[in-house]
């Protein structure tokens, strides 16, 4: 056994062997699970995709006279945010829109702008607009404001998004005689589009599927900047079909994470526009996973062909939510370019960019060796690790995330 202290001494003394997910697997089939597992201290995954479940904090500081912004209206860049907070308290969502878009009344929408481009821009250092408007007080007695904004001139701005970083994930498919358009992306009729979103053998928690080493506390790469597991995310569903070793078969884990927005890059934080779906936002982790014995050693030696994913209709089956996978499918398949249902070939599709996943793995390395991070121990488990893992049927929980 290695602690996280033990190998954080090395991170100091520069005598830390750190590599990526995709280089561990290499290693291990040189070495072994057990030599792995004494030679290399810390293992960095990476993943960069759409995450809904994110968005914004601000507080831009106080006017002259002062304004109660909580309790009226805000917009920044004409996208509404969330105000009922406190007086000049602020949170914009990433799929927030203007409330003129028209969105699907002219099918299919195109949502050109909206929260996750409002905090790429600001992420960027770019002016945001701020119109707000209020009712009044003693102590804030101005009624309305329109300035600009940008990350130089509030006083805090940092992400907190309550549900980033899927343990694995539906691969989508329609099987209706229509285009569909979801928020896995625009999908052919009668099962001639597949579309799938993880970065697979990188992926932060499918290299850590049970937990022992990610939990609320845990340093990580977010967005181009340092931050945290505040909780584990909405949806966290680590009750999943699982191989025996424990590998998740569908959706499981998910993670609430926060960090400085203005330490970020908009290298890695990108507004997005899901056509006929709606604004979102791509967010790039990344987890070092600390090989502390030899089972993580195995863990994070896995690659595509060992993680399976769920293959769900998009056209009925998931709106109707009736709880039916059409297949299983492992990552190597679907990076080929194409997949087998059923004697069908079907194209395959990423949403998520893997190229960026390498990119973040590899930058949270070079963080590590110049010491520049150093690991945490997580101050609690995520939910699931102390009660074990229940083999219940994919039927039963499929459908449960989204």
């Amino acid at each position: 056994m290695k602690s996280i202290d033990e190998i954080n001494e090395k991170i100091k003394k520069g005598k830390v062997v750190v590599v990526t997910a995709e280089e561990m697997i290499g290693i291990t089939k040189d070495k072994g699970t057990k030599k792995a597992s004494e030679y290399v201290d810390v293992v960095t995954t990476g993943t960069f995709g759409p995450m809904c479940s994110s968005g914004m904090f601000v507080n831009v500081g106080h006017s002259k006279p002062r304004i109660k912004i909580g309790g009226g209206k805000c917009y920044l860049n004409d996208v509404p945010a969330y105000c009922g907070i406190a007086a000049v308290d602020l949170y914009i969502g990433a799929t927030a829109s203007p409330d003129d878009d028209p969105r699907n009344t002219v099918y299919p929408g195109a949502f050109k702008y909206g929260g996750g481009h409002v905090i790429e821009d600001f992420i960027s250092g770019k002016n945001i607009n701020l119109v707000a408007t209020a009712y009044g007080t003693d102590c804030y007695p101005r009624k309305k404001i329109e300035t600009f904004i940008n990350k130089t001139n509030v006083n805090e701005a940092y992400l907190y998004n309550p549900r980033n970083d899927y343990q694995n994930y539906n691969v989508a498919v329609n099987a209706t005689d229509r285009v569909i358009h979801t928020y896995m992306g625009v999908l052919k009729p009668h099962l001639n589009s597949a579309n799938y979103c993880s970065a697979g053998q990188l992926s932060p928690l499918l290299n850590d599927p049970k937990y022992r080493t990610v939990g609320i506390g845990t340093r990580l790469f977010l967005g181009g900047g340092v931050g945290y597991v505040a909780w584990y995310g909405t949806q966290h569903n680590p009750d999943v079909q699982r191989s025996p070793e424990g590998i998740p078969r569908a959706g499981a884990g998910t993670l609430a994470v926060i960090g400085d927005a203005k330490q970020m890059s908009a290298e890695y934080i990108k507004g997005a526009s899901f056509i006929g779906y709606g604004a979102t936002i791509f967010v790039g982790i990344g987890i070092p996973i600390p090989i502390i014995d030899e089972e993580m050693a195995y863990f994070t030696s896995r690659s595509d062909e060992d993680f399976w994913a769920q293959v769900v209709d998009y056209g009925n089956d998931y709106p109707n939510r009736e709880p039916r996978s059409l297949g299983e499918v492992n990552y190597a398949q679907l990076k080929s370019g194409a997949i087998r249902l059923n004697g069908k070939e079907i194209p395959t599709f990423p949403i998520s960019s893997y190229s960026k996943a390498v990119s973040i793995a590899t930058t949270l390395k070079e963080w590590i060796h110049s010491a520049r991070f150093l690991l945490t121990n997580p101050v609690e488990s995520l939910p699931g690790l102390d009660a074990g893992i229940k083999m219940n049927t994919l039927e039963e929980r499929i459908l449960e995330y989204t």
